[in-house]
């Protein structure tokens, strides 16, 4: 499994997974029954920690230098 993400991805991908999560979280938003979709932030965090995106492999996709 090779890296698929560059820096800057990362960087984006680990500010909108914070972001998700913490709507997810009841603390600073307000609760609108669709605060569940915040846990979907785990996801880019997960991509951003390990450096490998599965749909950029499926894709052809890569954002880093090589």
């Amino acid at each position: 499994m090779s890296k698929n993400i560059g820096a800057l991805d990362r960087v984006m991908r680990v500010i909108i997974g914070l972001v998700l999560v913490a709507y997810a979280v009841p603390v600073g938003f307000s609760s609108t029954g669709w605060n569940w979709v915040g846990w979907l932030g785990v996801v880019p965090l997960l991509t951003a920690a390990i450096g490998f995106c599965p749909l950029y492999r499926v894709m052809g996709i890569s954002s880093c230098k090589r």
